[in-house]
C-alpha cells in the first residue's frame, strides 16, 4: 500500500472538492445524533446495517475500528472512501536543533512531545528571523524553536502565563517579549510583520483563524497552525474562509463543528466508566421524560457533578427531573429504565460509527478551507500530519511561505 503523501498547492482544490461532494452528498448519515433520537431517518433507508449496527454490544462499539469493520451496505465503501479523501502523509522532517538543558522542565510529557513533533516539520525556504508565538501560554513552543540570532514574541490572554512564561524566558537566557494580549482585540496586528514567523499550537476556533487573517493581511512571511476546537467560535454557523468553501453548499452549525472532536484517545479506565455511567443514565433518564411529558423529543440537560453517579438511579432521576421541572406520576420501574439505559448506550455508541466515518473527512476539509485561503494570499501550502494520531488527533498542520 502506498503512504499517502502530503498535500501542497496545486493539489489542494481537487482533494476540497472530492470531500466536498462526500460529505454534503451523505449529510443524512451524519447530521442525526444517536444521542438524542431514538430512531435515525437513514435507518429506514438501510435497515440491514442499522439491525447489525443496534444487536451489537457497547464492548464491541469501544474495540471497533471503522475501516475494518465487516458492516452491511453501504458501511465498508463509505469507510473506504473517508480513508482515501482524509489520507495526508506525514509533512518531511526538517531535522530540529537541541533543545537547551531543561527546557522541557513544568511541561507535561504529552505536552513536549507534541511541541517537538510540531516544531520538527517546520521546513522554511528561509530561516525565520522572528518567532511569534500566538497564544502561547508559558511561551514553551516559541522557546523551543528559538535558535540564536532570532528573535521571540509570546502572545498571550492569561496574565499569569504570561508573568510565568516571562520568568521562564529570563530564566534561560533567551531574547523572548511575553505580552499580554487579547488576539481577538483590534491592536493584536501591531505584533505581527513581514519578518515574522507565526506558529500556533492547538489554538482554538475563531483564535487561530483570526491569526492566517492577519498574518495574510500583514504580510507575514511564514506561518505554521494546527488548529485546534473548530466549534470554539462566535458565529452560530461556520464562515468559510476560502473562494471554495464559500461556493460549497454545506453550511455548518456550531454542532456540526464538533464533530472532528468527538472522541477520547486516551483515558483511564475509571474516567470512562464514569462517562459511560453518566451516559447511560441520562439515556435512561431520557426515556423516563419521554413517557411522563408525553413529549417523543430528547430534553436537553445540563452538565452535573461527578457525585451524582453516586446516587441510586430512581434519586438521581427525581433530583434530575426537578431540576428540569418534569413533573412524575405513576411508579415508574427504575430498575427496567436503567438497563434500557445501558442497552440505549451500547446502541447509540454502535449506530455513531456512520457518523465517525466522517469525522476526519470533515476535520480534512475545514483544514483545507484555512489552506486555501492562505493560497488565495499568495502563500506557498503544505499540509500534513505532524504526529501520529495516539500523541493527539488533532495532528494536522497547515505550513505556509510566502517566496
Amino acid at each position: 500500500m502506498n503512504t499517502p503523501s502530503y498535500l501542497h498547492t496545486p493539489h489542494l482544490l481537487e482533494r476540497f472538492q472530492a470531500l466536498d461532494h462526500f460529505i454534503t452528498r451523505h449529510q443524512p448519515l451524519w447530521r442525526p445524533r444517536p444521542f438524542t433520537l431514538l430512531h435515525l431517518g437513514w435507518e429506514a433507508e438501510h435497515p440491514e446495517l442499522s439491525t447489525w449496527l443496534r444487536q451489537r454490544t457497547l464492548e464491541q462499539a469501544e474495540a471497533a475500528h471503522p475501516e475494518q469493520l465487516p458492516a452491511p451496505a453501504p458501511f465498508p465503501q463509505l469507510a473506504a472512501q473517508s480513508l482515501q479523501l482524509s489520507a495526508a502523509g506525514e509533512l518531511p522532517d526538517a531535522g530540529l536543533h537541541r533543545a537547551g538543558h531543561r527546557l522541557d522542565v513544568a511541561v507535561p510529557g504529552r505536552k513536549w512531545q507534541q511541541i517537538e513533533a510540531f516544531s520538527r516539520r517546520l521546513a522554511f525556504a528561509q530561516a525565520p528571523r522572528h518567532w511569534l508565538d500566538w497564544c502561547s501560554g508559558k511561551g514553551h513552543l516559541g522557546r523551543r524553536l528559538l535558535q540564536p540570532g532570532q528573535q521571540l514574541t509570546c502572545l498571550e490572554y492569561d496574565a499569569e502565563l504570561v508573568q510565568a512564561g516571562q520568568a521562564l524566558s529570563e530564566h534561560h537566557h533567551l531574547p523572548a517579549t511575553h505580552v499580554h494580549q487579547d488576539v481577538m482585540a483590534s491592536d493584536s496586528a501591531r505584533h505581527l510583520a513581514r519578518d515574522t514567523s507565526a506558529v500556533a499550537l492547538h489554538a482554538c476556533g475563531d483564535l487561530h483563524v483570526r491569526l492566517l487573517q492577519l498574518a495574510s493581511q500583514h504580510g507575514c512571511r511564514q506561518l505554521a497552525v494546527a488548529p485546534c476546537c473548530y466549534n470554539r467560535t462566535q458565529a452560530e454557523a461556520y464562515q468559510p474562509l476560502s473562494t471554495a468553501a464559500k461556493a460549497s453548499l454545506l453550511q455548518l452549525s456550531r454542532d456540526d463543528l464538533g464533530l472532528p472532536l468527538s472522541e477520547a484517545v486516551t483515558s483511564s479506565a475509571r474516567v470512562r466508566r464514569q462517562r459511560d455511567t453518566s451516559m447511560a443514565r441520562r439515556l435512561g433518564f431520557d426515556l423516563l421524560q419521554r413517557e411522563q411529558r408525553g413529549i417523543d423529543e430528547y430534553l436537553p440537560t445540563p452538565s452535573l457533578a461527578v457525585d451524582w453517579l453516586a446516587k441510586p438511579f430512581e434519586q438521581y432521576c427525581r433530583d434530575l427531573a426537578e431540576l428540569r421541572h418534569v413533573g412524575l406520576t405513576g411508579s415508574p420501574d427504575w430498575q427496567v429504565l436503567e438497563a434500557a439505559g445501558w442497552q440505549r448506550l451500547a446502541e447509540v455508541r454502535n449506530l455513531e460509527l456512520v457518523r465517525k466515518l466522517f469525522r476526519r473527512p470533515l476535520e480534512m476539509w475545514l483544514v483545507l478551507d484555512r489552506a486555501l485561503f492562505l493560497a488565495e494570499q499568495g502563500y506557498e501550502v503544505k499540509v500534513g500530519v505532524f504526529c501520529d494520531y495516539p500523541l493527539t488527533p488533532r495532528n494536522l498542520l497547515v505550513l505556509a511561505e510566502r517566496s
